[in-house]
């Protein structure tokens, strides 16, 4: 269960709460500074003020360059393919240390490849505006020029900023280079990383007795030990970047702090002494903080487009599944109430992506004794009190059209590890590894897992390799592979 979820401390937990607090980082003027507009926006707009650079530095290199009367479809494909191969190779990714310098080789040769290509396909198309090799090389030289000194003034803007407001920042890990990485960040406010905490995670009985590492001001840094303890300051300090000092894989529960950490929407960074450290890094150019060695890390299932696609068919394809499947679920609704009485819709908490609760809908087939057999029963495929209509509704999956609903409203997927009920989430974490690992994604009506047989009361092990095989090897493709074979056993009478 995520932080959100968790339950608040008893009284006897008080204290050692208390003595966990952080706070975010203040103003100039000494007064706390606002930790408002989301994480997503902060992120992107960075991003979008390079974006608006470049576009400004080609517009500037068609006024300088570009033969008059240009079809303006050259121009539109031209804006096109600059943003693409930009963004291919990284350079709206945003680094510890930006250099205009360090971009000048990957901007002019991008230039390069953009322009001839423009001269290639004008060439073809409209032979009229065709231009030579002089053209290029100059429009591809003050393409660059021009984008470089926009950067410049992008990256001074944004140094700018980041030392007026910094952002809160946890650091993960103990020792000389968890000091030395606190100490640079506080001597270096151009980073705009401001350290609230540091996590010495569950290293033993004497975690939380090392030194606390000391602010400027003198005030003595927090050490958080338990994953509880930092989902806590996440939350309650908008945290916006963690600093691991030592691979995840490495670091006491750092798989857990990882997740914990991406699923909130912080960036994840490994800062280390060690340049021949092993790492995943997320592409782009070589990073540093204050001469360490910088690597983004990222969740293998950090894909945004790619989701953003998934999260868009889904909406459509559910959408449209509630509007022509309408007549069969009346039906379905109508036969629950007949045979079985009022309360057609069954709702019981399921566990989704990072560790959120929700509430699933199905249609009724079987009326619990009370919540606790709802919570914790695993299987009533072979209930004695299930009717005639039940029971059909189950071996068909009919039971399952409501979940359309929860795919609609973004709280599951159509393709994904099925979710399970916090009792049993807690249950088969601790048993069977990689079974929380599920939750990387969203989870979904249907499943590799599924589609393999593996439904109802069959081997928790299996069910949890499968779905984490899909996590690793996810594609559109995948999902509609699995849509298409799921379609195929629907009326297979294989429902549990």
């Amino acid at each position: 269960m995520t932080m959100e979820s968790a339950p608040a401390p008893g009284a006897g937990q008080a204290t050692a709460v208390q003595a966990h607090t952080v706070h975010p980082p203040r103003r100039g003027d000494g007064g706390t500074r606002e930790l408002g507009g989301g994480r997503a926006a902060a992120r992107l707009a960075p991003a979008a003020q390079l974006l608006g650079a470049d576009a400004a530095a080609l517009a500037g290199t068609f006024a300088l360059c570009a033969p008059a009367g240009w079809p303006w479809p050259v121009v539109a494909v031209q804006a096109v393919a600059q943003v693409l191969l930009h963004a291919y190779r990284g350079l709206y990714r945003l680094g510890l240390s930006p250099s205009v310098l360090s971009e000048v080789p990957a901007l002019l040769g991008l230039a390069l490849l953009q322009w001839y290509v423009t001269m290639e396909v004008v060439d073809v198309w409209a032979p009229a505006h065709a231009f030579g090799w002089a053209v290029l090389a100059y429009a591809a030289a003050a393409q660059t020029v021009l984008c470089a000194a926009g950067r410049a003034v992008v990256h001074r803007i944004r140094h700018r900023a980041a030392v007026r407001n910094p952002l809160s920042t946890l650091i993960v890990g103990h020792g000389q280079v968890a000091r030395q990485v606190t100490a640079a960040l506080y001597d270096h406010p151009g980073y705009g990383l401001r350290p609230v905490g540091r996590v010495a995670a569950s290293a033993g009985p004497d975690a939380s007795a090392e030194e606390p590492a000391a602010r400027p001001d003198g005030v003595k840094l927090p050490v958080l030990v338990t994953p509880q303890e930092v989902g806590r300051a996440v939350v309650q300090n908008s945290v916006r970047h963690a600093v691991f000092t030592a691979p995840p894989e490495s670091t006491p529960d750092g798989a857990a702090l990882f997740a914990l950490f991406t699923g909130h929407g912080c960036r994840v960074w490994l800062v280390t002494g060690d340049t021949a450290v092993a790492t995943r890094p997320a592409g782009g150019r070589p990073d540093h903080l204050w001469g360490f060695a910088a690597h983004p890390l990222q969740d293998g299932t950090h894909r945004p487009v790619s989701h953003a696609a998934k999260r868009a068919m889904d909406a459509l394809l559910a959408g449209t599944g509630l509007v022509l499947l309408s007549p069969l679920m009346a039906v379905c609704a109508l036969a629950v109430r007949l045979s079985d009485g009022p309360g057609v819709i069954f709702r019981q908490e399921r566990v989704g992506r990072h560790g959120r609760p929700f509430v699933l809908l199905k249609f009724r087939t079987l009326r619990p004794a009370d919540a606790q057999e709802s919570a914790t029963r695993w299987n009533v495929a072979s209930d004695g009190r299930m009717s005639r209509a039940g029971r059909l509704l189950r071996r068909t999956s009919l039971d399952e059209l409501p979940q359309l609903w929860n795919v609609l409203r973004g709280d599951m997927s159509l393709v994904g590890p099925r979710p399970e009920r916090p009792f049993f989430v807690a249950q088969f974490s601790r048993t069977h590894p990689g079974y929380q690992d599920r939750h990387r994604m969203p989870v979904g009506i249907t499943g590799l897992a599924q589609v393999n047989g593996l439904r109802g009361d069959t081997s928790i092990e299996e069910r949890a390799r499968f779905d984490n095989r899909y996590i690793e090897t996810w594609s559109l493709w995948q999902d509609a592979c699995v849509l298409a074979r799921t379609v195929g056993s629907f009326f297979r009478l294989g429902g549990s």
